[in-house]
C-alpha cells in the first residue's frame, strides 16, 4: 500500500524545523520518527498519531479518529485520524503538536534504544 503523497507532504512540512526526524517504511506507510521514536505515521487514506494516554479519551471523541487496534487489543498511545479529520490547517497542527509534544517525554522503544548504542 503505498502512502498518500499530499498527506506526505503536509508530515513533511510540518516538521521541516524539527531536528532528528527520518523516515521509514512501517505500518503499510511512511512514519516519521522524531529523535529516534515513533511520531506520526501516513497510510494511504490516513494518518496514525502517537499521542499521550493520558488524553485519549478526549482525542478518541474528535472528528474523524478511530483507535489503533490489533489482535483484538486497543493501543492508547496511538489513534488514526483520516483526511476529514485532519483536513484544516488548525487540525492538522493539532494532531501533530499533541504527537511532538509527547515525543518529548516518550520512551523510545528497546530495538530503538539499542540501535542508538
Amino acid at each position: 500500500m503505498a502512502a498518500n503523497e499530499a498527506l506526505l507532504q503536509r508530515v513533511r512540512t510540518a516538521l521541516a524545523e524539527v531536528p532528528k526526524v527520518t523516515e521509514t517504511k512501517m505500518f503499510r506507510g511512511i512514519t516519521f520518527m522524531v529523535n529516534g521514536k515513533m511520531c506520526v505515521s501516513v497510510s494511504r487514506d490516513e494518518l496514525m498519531y502517537r499521542i499521550d494516554p493520558e488524553i485519549y479519551d478526549v482525542a478518541i471523541k474528535k472528528k474523524g479518529v478511530r483507535p489503533m487496534v490489533m489482535k483484538d487489543r486497543e493501543y492508547r498511545r496511538y489513534l488514526y485520524v483520516n483526511e476529514e479529520g485532519a483536513k484544516c490547517k488548525k487540525d492538522f497542527e493539532y494532531w501533530v503538536n499533541l504527537c511532538l509534544d509527547f515525543n518529548r517525554r516518550a520512551k523510545a522503544s528497546p530495538k530503538s534504544r539499542r540501535k542508538k548504542k
